[in-house]
């Protein structure tokens, strides 16, 4: 089995006649197949169905210290859940603000909040210019927040320990860059877990900007798949060794341990920005769903209890992240023309396919009626320089249509990667 890059013209279009072949037989299928978002699969949202139990409606709907969930009040979230959130975070109780089902819900408004009010320091939005740093690729919706506010994004590229930190340590003695968006365990959408090296070495960042802030989003906290599972050490204890504990906002959800729409999201910070948080929900909330944050608390109790549930996600998960890995190394691998992780959690796989194929890899994937997150979406403004990254999301098929889909991707992926080499010769 030869390399793509090793054949000559007669041996290229010969392959490409049988991928030709191969492609129209899945296309002639008329399949209508779904891996572009990374949702958990009907299987998943089943495991937490008996939550709805937890509250009936004679149930006593009071929290640990007597308030009553149906009413309003308390801002920042019932005790029993914050503690919940807190254990899960690592972080004190008091640094915790439980929000409604959504943790990019409470990054935009953070965001909006240095926007109008700033962070200690001048409304962003009086400035001439804002950056923030984008680890790429990385998750889309990072950079469609700050697209929405007109911030500029600079790309900082990803390697195996997380964000090259000698480009972050560079581009921060700009004052302009006042921020940066990153996922730190099992990234978006590459799987990978910063280092002990890494974390120190942005705890101990002295930006420019003295304004600056890192929205820590730290989705995949507990969504390990495997018994090998990434640590990551605790951003907010290397933060209190350099007196940095301003620069830091966490933010987590059960988006994908509970119900993606019908969780609970939290947000873990210093002192400081806890208060100016506080100060900003006081204005814009009476509070948030608390009868929901009862169920959850009720139902996980303790981070005990989240790991052992997260024990189920992963019974259903790892399978699926199996069958595209596998497909991957004995289909593509021996041809030398692509690349990818093997993650230990989170929810995707980067792939990464020969330059300038992707956006064909994908167009070629929807007309066999496979459905992949668009080329470039894993990069600022939708432009992948390199036109090669492919964000693979496994969860939501059913296996039988898993495995359909990645024989198709593989296809995609080598017929794309013939007719450019074919094309450039």
């Amino acid at each position: 089995m030869a390399e793509y890059r090793m054949m000559n013209n007669e041996e290229l279009s010969a392959e490409k006649a049988q991928l030709e072949k191969l492609y129209k037989d899945f296309k002639d299928q008329g399949l209508k197949l779904d891996m572009s978002r990374g949702k958990p699969g009907a299987d998943q949202l089943d495991l937490t169905n008996e939550m709805l139990d937890t509250l009936s409606s004679d149930a006593v709907m009071k929290g640990a210290d007597g308030v009553d969930c149906r009413n309003y009040g308390i801002l920042d979230g019932i005790a029993e859940c914050k503690e919940l959130f807190a254990e899960i975070m690592e972080v004190d109780v008091k640094n915790v603000i439980v929000g409604g089902n959504s943790s990019l819900n409470m990054m935009f408004d953070f965001v909006a909040q240095c926007m109008t009010h700033g962070a200690g320091s001048t409304p962003w939005a009086k400035l001439d210019k804002v950056k923030f740093l984008c680890p790429v690729p990385g998750y889309d919706r990072h950079f469609t927040i700050c697209e929405y506010f007109g911030i500029e994004m600079v790309n900082v590229p990803m390697n195996s320990e997380g964000p090259d930190m000698d480009v972050l340590e560079e581009l921060i003695k700009d004052e302009t860059v006042k921020g940066m968006f990153c996922v730190p365990k099992y990234s978006n959408p590459q799987g990978i877990t910063f280092s002990d090296e890494t974390v120190k070495r942005i705890a101990a960042l002295k930006p420019a900007a003295e304004d600056f802030r890192i929205i820590w989003d730290n989705a995949y906290c507990v969504h390990d798949i495997n018994d090998t599972p990434d640590k990551l050490l605790n951003i907010f204890d290397e933060c209190a060794k350099t007196d940095n504990e301003d620069m830091i906002i966490e933010v987590t959800s059960t988006s994908k341990i509970s119900f993606p729409g019908a969780g609970v999201a939290a947000l873990a910070a210093s002192d400081n920005n806890i208060k100016m948080i506080k100060n900003r929900m006081s204005k814009q909330t009476i509070g948030n769903d608390k009868i929901n944050q009862l169920r959850h608390a009720l139902y996980f109790k303790n981070l005990d209890g989240i790991k052992a549930h997260m024990k189920r996600h992963a019974a259903i998960i790892a399978p699926k992240f199996e069958i595209v890995l596998e497909e991957l190394a004995n289909s593509v691998k021996p041809y030398n023309i692509a690349s990818w992780e093997n993650p230990n959690g989170g929810y995707f796989i980067s792939l990464d396919v020969m330059n300038g194929c992707a956006k064909r890899v994908v167009e070629l994937c929807k007309e066999a009626g496979v459905v992949l997150t668009g080329a470039g979406a894993t990069y600022p403004y939708g432009k992948d320089p390199d036109d090669k990254n492919i964000r693979i999301a496994p969860t939501f098929p059913s296996v039988d249509e898993l495995k359909t889909a990645t024989k198709i991707l593989c296809v995609c992926v080598k017929l794309a990667t013939v007719e450019k080499l074919l094309e450039n010769k």
